[in-house]
This record gives structure tokens, sequence and C-alpha cells, in this order.
């Protein structure tokens, strides 16, 4: 039988070792064996339990639900209806327009929902939702767009005290900075620990961080202009790269 370590797992399933060991001790979702020193190791019947959960998750059940699920053998069912329900929930306390109550429901998404399917399935059409109505819409959307931000940087100073890549993240030609932010959340998913560049800039201009590994976001597919720019770059010695994510939700 094949045993494989936390960290062969969390790449191989593209997940964080941090969320592993979450779902392990706070949702008794693993139970991995443990080597001699003690270490975590997996084998073949524990990736497969990790894809499940992972999509279980992906279709709108919060992590706290999933345990249950997996031992009553229930099949997965369309998450489109959960996630359009926990969409108008955060509408629901946005028409309040009271912030304690939204940064409640926001705090209370995080810790149920995992980031990519929170950010992809809730934040992201909530905020599209918002910015089709330029009037009333809008004291919302700025409310909603302040408190995300103010979340994000909890988390990310929360990563930062685990183990992790550095790494700077830069808008590039995109002036939506709270889905920088989001960006940022995402990527700390993946072991990386982003510090943000606030201001989008019209040319990321990488010799002004020796060093540093760097991540442009877009927010869009890269032009022509900007494909042979970042190779152009890349050629140069910089560690520099385009933040996007890919259908299988692995980042590139």
């Amino acid at each position: 039988m094949t045993l494989y370590s936390i960290g062969e797992v969390a790449e191989r399933c593209a997940i964080n070792p941090v969320t592993l060991r979450a779902w392990q001790r706070r949702y008794g979702l693993l139970k991995p064996q443990r080597s001699e020193g003690g270490h975590r190791q997996f084998d073949d019947e524990d990736i497969l339990r990790i894809e499940e959960i992972k999509r279980w998750i992906k279709s709108g059940v919060s992590v706290g639900k999933v345990k249950a699920l997996l031992e009553s053998n229930q099949v997965i069912s369309q998450g489109d209806d959960v996630w359009r329900s926990r969409q108008e929930d955060v509408m629901t306390v946005l028409r309040l327009v009271q912030p304690a109550q939204l940064r409640s429901k926001i705090a209370a998404l995080g810790r149920d929902v995992a980031v990519e399917s929170l950010i992809d399935n809730v934040l992201i059409p909530v905020r599209k939702r918002l910015s089709l109505d330029k009037n009333t819409a809008r004291a919302m959307s700025s409310l909603l767009d302040g408190l995300l931000i103010d979340y994000v940087v909890l988390c990310l100073a929360d990563a930062r005290k685990k183990t992790g890549k550095s790494t700077l993240l830069i808008g590039w030609e995109s002036d939506d900075r709270t889905r920088l932010w989001l960006e940022a959340w995402r990527l700390s998913q993946y072991g990386w620990q982003p510090d943000v560049l606030a201001d989008p800039l019209d040319s990321p201009r990488p010799e002004l961080f020796p060093g540093q590994h760097i991540f442009v976001w877009t927010g869009k597919a890269l032009t022509l202009r900007q494909r042979e720019q970042v190779e152009h770059w890349q050629k140069q010695g910089f560690a520099i790269k385009s933040h996007a994510v890919t259908t299988d939700k692995k980042l590139i």
C-alpha cells in the first residue's frame, strides 16, 4: 500500500495542507495514519475521500455538514440552488445596510464555505448583481467591498502566521481593487503569502521589486501585448507570472 505525506496529498489534490489539517482536527473528515515520527500519512482511499469532500463543498454544502453526508452515502446533487440561496442570504443582509450584520455574515461564510467556492459562487455573483444597478445599489456595493477587503486583510494576516511562499500581487490595467484582494485570498489557499499593491498599474515594472516573486492580475485573459511583455520580463530573469485560474481551479 502506497502512503503519501500531507505535502504530496496537498499537491496532488490541489488543496492547502492547512485545510487538510482542519478537516481532520475540526471536522473529523479524515483519519490519516501516522508514521513512527508522528507525521500524517495518507493512502489512496484517503485521496478519494478528499476529492469527494471537495465535490460536496463545491456543490455548496458547508464543510460542517459534509461528514454526515459522507456517512449516509448520499449522492451529490446539483448545487446551483444552494449557491443561489447563499447569494440571496447576502443580498438580504445587504439591503439592511447594517455593517455589523454584514460583517458577521461574511465571517460565517468564510468559516463554512471553501474560499474558492465562496469567491466564485457567492461573492463574485453578488458583486455582479450590484453592479447592474448604478443608483440604489451603489451604497450597498461600496459597503460590501469595504467589508470584504477588511475581512480578507484579516485572513491574509492569519495566513502569514503559517509557513508559506512570499509573493506580491499587482493589478495590471484593472481597476477592480476588491477583486484584487479576493484573488490574494485565493492565492493564500495555495500556500502563498501575498502582499497586495493597492493601486493597479499601467505597467508592473518588476525591476522596482528586485528579488521578489510577482503575480499580475488583469481580471481577464492577457492580451497579446501583455503576454509578450510577461515573457520579456521572464527572459530578463524576473520571477513574474500571470495569476489566473484554469477550469480545474489550479493556479498558473
